[in-house]
């Protein structure tokens, strides 16, 4: 049987929108969003930011990597590291990736990927890629079994060109991934609601507080509150606050971690380099 002790998250990137680094932000992270979650024998890879030229470095150094990487979307600051990504070099690798948004834009991962690395935004196209390298387009709401024991149930999100939400069942643990999406005030999102029941860990787009949001609230993001709302409404164990707002320095997102423990003992800030397990 699996163990539940294999299953965990590894933050390798935490902020949204563009990255930040510099002494402002060096405790919480200036990486965009990078998740590379450890089921048993089995790694996956969410989202592609800036943070995942510093996992694929780490990857590199310890032979064949045979891996997915799901995107919630292709905005830019969630696939900037895909060129950069060093294991889609190599030729022993094996990399499948994944996208569940693109089917009313009429498009497929393998086009949005071609069309950022193009001349003249990029010097090489992805045929300049090593590894065995799979594109896979599904639609939100269905569920995959990318591998053996793992199972992902998947979203839609309110963002903008579209987005997918994700929960990973491993072992008898849940770990779900949302980001990046828009709420209604005082209208929880049924669908998020449905895919965090009863949840380990929820990691939720949190990329303003409830006093910032009434003048971007049209500019697809949530925040750290609704995510504590959406946490008590589902039952979920542990809250984890991702997706910082780049002019989120580390006293304001110490800030926040104070609050948000106040407001739901148990939460959790991410921060690069953070191994959570649920």
């Amino acid at each position: 049987m699996p163990d539940s002790d294999d299953f965990f998250v590894k933050f390798w990137g935490v902020r949204g929108s563009i990255a930040c680094p510099g002494p402002e932000t060096a405790r919480y992270g200036g990486n965009t969003s990078t998740l590379q979650i450890r089921c048993g024998d089995h790694m996956l890879i969410f989202d592609a930011g800036t943070g995942l030229r510093y996992l694929g470095n780490e990857l590199a150094k310890h032979g064949p990597v045979d891996t997915d990487i799901f995107l919630t979307h292709t905005h830019f600051d969630h696939i900037c590291g895909v060129p950069f990504f060093v294991p889609l070099f190599i030729p022993a690798n094996k990399i499948r990736i994944w996208a569940g948004h693109l089917g009313p834009a009429k498009l497929t991962i393998k086009q949005v990927l071609e069309d950022m690395m193009i001349t003249p935004l990029f010097p090489v196209p992805p045929e300049i890629f090593g590894a065995d390298v799979s594109y896979n387009d599904f639609s939100a709401g269905e569920t995959l079994t990318p591998r053996p024991g793992v199972t992902l149930r998947t979203t839609e999100l309110n963002h903008p060109d579209n987005a997918t939400g994700y929960r990973i069942d491993f072992a008898g643990k849940s770990i779900c991934y949302l980001t990046d999406t828009q709420h209604v005030i005082d209208q929880p999102d049924q669908k998020i609601l449905e895919l965090v029941e009863g949840a380990d860990l929820m990691i939720y787009d949190s990329t303003y507080t409830d006093k910032e949001f009434p003048a971007r609230s049209d500019w697809g993001h949530s925040t750290w509150q609704e995510g504590v709302r959406l946490a008590n409404a589902a039952n979920v164990k542990t809250f984890v606050v991702f997706h910082h707002d780049p002019d989120h320095t580390d006293g304001f997102m110490d800030r926040v971690a104070k609050d948000v423990e106040k407001a739901r003992p148990g939460s959790v800030v991410a921060q690069e380099g953070m191994v959570l397990h649920p």
